[in-house]
């Protein structure tokens, strides 16, 4: 018996999972509801533990030919490091109505910012992520542009940078250092910023 049968087998009896008819090779089909407990087994438990996420990708199937089914789906790629010819995807299917899945980044940490680009581009919210912010787009930028359905041309307004230093200081104080001032956001409406006080 191969791996991917192996490991099959364990996720069909312990989470109800599916072979994903849609994939030739090692892919398996999980609900939103299991998902976090699968990864967890992969990682922790499994015969040949998923010590890699690879990749989590975001998939719209508005006008894709012959789908049925939601219109959404994330597949999360995953590696061994022991047994590096061992890979697994898990696929969850995600209805437009309600499109989220639980973060897997308390399991690894890339998956925090895999799930932020996934979020910007999609509009697939991870709950419980510690701080599901656009990644790729700015803080002003309207809808998902990877959707199907996104307008192509569509023109972005776009009048501040998102504030980004309380995140730096957050971090530097953790790694021990002592933030002597508070940086300040400044927005373009800000009386210091029209009276030119603060420069351009």
């Amino acid at each position: 018996m191969s791996f991917f049968e192996e490991v099959f087998l364990l996720l069909q009896d312990k989470f109800g999972a599916a072979p994903d008819p849609s994939a030739l090779d090692h892919s398996v089909l999980i609900e939103a509801s299991k998902l976090h407990s699968c990864v967890s087994f992969l990682k922790k438990e499994a015969p040949v533990k998923m010590e890699v996420l690879l990749d989590i990708v975001g998939v719209d199937y508005l006008g894709y030919l012959h789908h049925e089914g939601p219109r959404f789906a994330v597949i999360y790629v995953f590696k061994s490091l022991s047994s590096p010819q061992s890979r697994i995807r898990l696929k969850v299917c995600l209805s437009e109505d309600s499109p989220q899945v639980p973060t897997i980044s308390d399991l690894y940490p890339i998956a925090n910012w895999q799930e932020r680009e996934v979020y910007d581009q999609y509009g697939i919210h991870f709950e419980g992520h510690p701080d599901l912010r656009r990644l790729l787009n700015h803080v002003e930028f309207k809808g998902h542009p990877l959707r199907k359905d996104y307008p192509v041309h569509q023109r972005q307004w776009l009048s501040t940078n998102d504030f980004l230093l309380d995140v730096l200081e957050a971090r530097l104080e953790e790694k021990g250092y002592k933030i002597l001032e508070r940086s300040k956001e400044v927005l373009p409406n800000d009386d210091e910023y029209l009276t030119g006080s603060i420069q351009k």
